[in-house]
């Protein structure tokens, strides 16, 4: 296993290559958060409940996960049933090895193949093709990246990357002669190229959507109706599937068969959606028509005996955790990913390539949670992908500068005690070089000030130590560096006739989740979730300026204490500030008037897409008089917590690639200031815009509602 030192190298350099190329990072971001776009449009017309919908997606996969092997044995019996021949690899080689034998018996020279992952896994091309047999991949966007001799480079998109001057030069290549770079002309000879092969073809391959336990049934979805051109005339068709493909009910397929295209490209139904069960007469001809289905194991019994990455069989291959990934729109999925590339990626990997493979993107996922906010089948990828860290960490030990960022609570804590010596040192040029050089810390990064005095100090005489209807979490925030504003929270929330609390605590934690130190993240959980849980009264609510506090405390701790009695009562009473805050104006317990003058940027924290997305916030900007409006790119500003304090291309400058787009959009909103709720998004879009920004608390003034 190599050290993490020598995986940060390899990948720094990768990412390096990547990050100056502006024109083609603006063509893939274009592409990506028009899908996203889309995927909202086609919500809102088609399942205006998708939450709902969402969790029966999830239910569906769950089950058939649950019942995996009973389900394989009778999907079996049924295809058998149908004349269909089934077999079960054990791994990738075993896999291959079985295509290769069918095609020999066959004797196959040509094969035809419509879009597969599973494929692609278990490196099908390269096997048969080193035993002589010539395989053509005929979806448009695989037949690319097959002709420039490169992997997919998105689940949904494989050639994405690729613009029409590229694809000319490939194509030209392949026909002899010059081509244009015009669609019409590429496509005319995708289609001239394909067909031949398609009339010519010995044997016919193509992956596996959806298969049906109860009916036996495979269901093949492409826009481009190739699986149907490859698998009709050929004689002999291979269907090769991922055992985590199956349901048990043709109900559970209807449900994914929108899940697919809703969520990968924002249509309502895929172009072509096949149905197979076994093999049918072509010109009368039936005798000689065959259908094999190859199930793929290659890892998967490991990872559904793994009760974390379990859930990660529920993937449905969509893209749609590509498509909101900062890094992955930034980088694209030849730096994040090797044959499964994104957030899910990794997790797969692991299982299916090794946990070093996995190790040497996992970095790139910054912790942002975005992907399972949009995942159609609510997979906890964040979670996965820090037990990946955390896995390889045991084994090649935990970068330096992410142990310097891991300890910013004892940092501040210690400069809280001399704030103003702590504070002269941190803004000290020769101080910022030092940490640079020696610690990691970028030097042109604003480091937060400590204040004067901590929280505690400041809320003397006002919390109560018994009987409380509300208790603050302040985090590191509010306790070292801005207590002014979590004082004014509670403040808030005494006018309103709470009772507050603020019982000892520490910070969330959250830096020792995003870097893999899983056992310190479930140590400070302890910590927090033993002394919150005791301060909580029946009906009380946990509260906190911070989003990612907030989330940690509602999402993140009942996994890592695996779902104790404390952390999910504390989970249950913990509560999204601005949204409590809001509901008290609607009720009439407090009144708000504005700080600010001019019109605001509302900015999203990606936390805050857990709890309400800052319709709060705007809720209660407005409803005190400000114009304010949300600014968005429907993903992270870049800065990830402490990520975008680290020196290097994998730190401060990934993150203002990753922010630069939301910095133009906010630059030319018109908007006077930003208002976020998150501490350090806060930094990163002050440094990357010069706009003001505030947290919501400080446009506003809160005071009891006036006796009429």
């Amino acid at each position: 296993m190599r050290k993490a030192s020598e995986l940060h190298h390899v990948l720094s350099e990768k990412v390096a290559t990547v990050l100056p190329k502006s024109d083609w990072r603006k063509y893939l971001r274009d592409a990506l958060f028009r899908t996203l776009d889309k995927r909202s449009e086609a919500i809102q017309l088609l399942a205006p409940d998708f939450e709902k919908f969402r969790h029966e997606a999830r239910e569906a996969k769950a089950h058939a996960v649950n019942n995996l092997d009973k389900l394989l044995q009778q999907f079996i019996q049924n295809c058998e049933k149908r004349g269909t021949r089934v077999y079960v690899a054990k791994d990738a080689e075993d896999a291959c090895r079985i295509v290769y034998r069918i095609a020999e018996q066959k004797n196959a020279r040509l094969i035809t193949k419509s879009k597969s992952m599973t494929t692609e896994e278990i490196g099908l091309n390269q096997f048969l093709e080193k035993h002589g047999l010539k395989v053509v991949d005929t979806d448009l966007g695989e037949l690319i990246v097959q002709l420039a001799g490169e992997r997919p480079f998105h689940l949904v998109y494989p050639a994405v990357h690729k613009t029409r001057q590229d694809v000319a030069e490939l194509f030209s290549r392949e026909a002899g002669r010059k081509l244009s770079d015009d669609i019409s002309e590429l496509m005319n000879f995708a289609r001239e190229y394909l067909r031949e092969r398609f009339l010519t073809a010995d044997l016919a391959i193509t992956g596996v959507n959806i298969a049906i336990a109860e009916t036996g049934t495979v269901i093949v979805e492409t826009n481009e109706g190739n699986d149907r051109l490859g698998n009709i005339p050929a004689k002999t068709y291979i269907a090769v599937m991922g055992m985590e493909k199956l349901v048990e009910k043709i109900e559970d397929a209807l449900k994914l068969i929108v899940a697919h295209p809703v969520s990968s490209t924002g249509q309502w139904l895929t172009n072509y959606v096949s149905f197979l069960s076994g093999r049918t007469p072509l010109a009368g001809h039936a005798e000689e028509r065959e259908m094999h289905i190859v199930i793929v194991d290659n890892g998967r019994s490991s990872m559904r005996d793994d009760p974390v990455f379990r859930e990660a069989l529920y993937c449905i291959r969509c893209g749609a955790c590509m498509n909101i990934c900062p890094t992955y729109s930034s980088l694209g999925g030849h730096v994040f990913g090797h044959i499964y590339t994104g957030p899910i990626g990794i997790p797969w990997t692991a299982f299916v390539h090794g946990l070093e493979k996995a190790a040497e993107f996992a970095p790139l996922c910054i912790s942002c949670g975005l992907c399972k906010e949009i995942c159609p089948t609510i997979i906890d990828m964040p979670y996965m992908i820090a037990e990946v860290k955390h896995r390889y960490v045991q084994k090649g030990g935990q970068l330096f500068v992410n142990k310097v960022v891991e300890s910013y609570e004892t940092a501040y804590r210690m400069g809280s005690k001399f704030p103003r010596l702590f504070n002269t040192l941190i803004s000290s040029t020769i101080t910022r070089l030092f940490m640079e050089k020696f610690l990691g810390i970028e030097r042109r990064r604003t480091l937060p000030r400590v204040a004067a005095k901590p929280l505690d100090k400041l809320l003397r005489g006002k919390v109560v130590e018994n009987g409380a209807d509300a208790v603050f979490f302040a985090d590191f925030f509010a306790r070292y560096l801005r207590p002014d504003i979590g004082a004014k929270a509670v403040d808030a929330l005494i006018q309103a006739g709470y009772r507050v609390s603020l019982p000892p605590q520490r910070s969330s934690g959250y830096p020792y989740f995003a870097y893999g130190d899983l056992d310190k993240a479930r140590k400070l959980a302890e910590y927090n979730v033993g002394n919150l849980s005791k301060a909580l009264g029946d009906g009380a609510v946990i509260v906190s300026i911070e989003p990612t506090a907030t989330y940690t405390l509602k999402h993140l701790y009942p996994k890592l204490l695996n779902h104790s009695p404390d952390a999910e009562k504390v989970s249950e009473a913990t509560t999204s500030l601005t949204m409590l805050l809001h509901n008290l104006l609607i009720d009439g317990r407090l009144e708000a008037k504005p700080m600010m003058k001019g019109r605001a940027a509302v900015h999203i924290p990606c936390h805050e897409r857990a709890f309400n997305s800052c319709r709060e916030v705007v809720a209660l900007l407005n409803t005190a008089g400000i114009d304010a409006t949300v600014v968005e790119t429907g993903t992270c500003c870049g800065m990830a917590g402490t990520f975008g304090m680290k020196h290097g291309v994998l730190g401060y400058e990934l993150s203002n690639v990753v922010g630069e787009e939301l910095f133009s959009r906010m630059k030319a909103s018109g908007c006077s200031y930003v208002v976020s709720t998150s501490s350090v998004c806060k930094i990163h879009i002050s440094d990357g815009t010069a706009l003001p920004v505030y947290h919501p608390l400080e446009t506003l003034e809160f005071t009891a509602p006036r006796k009429r």
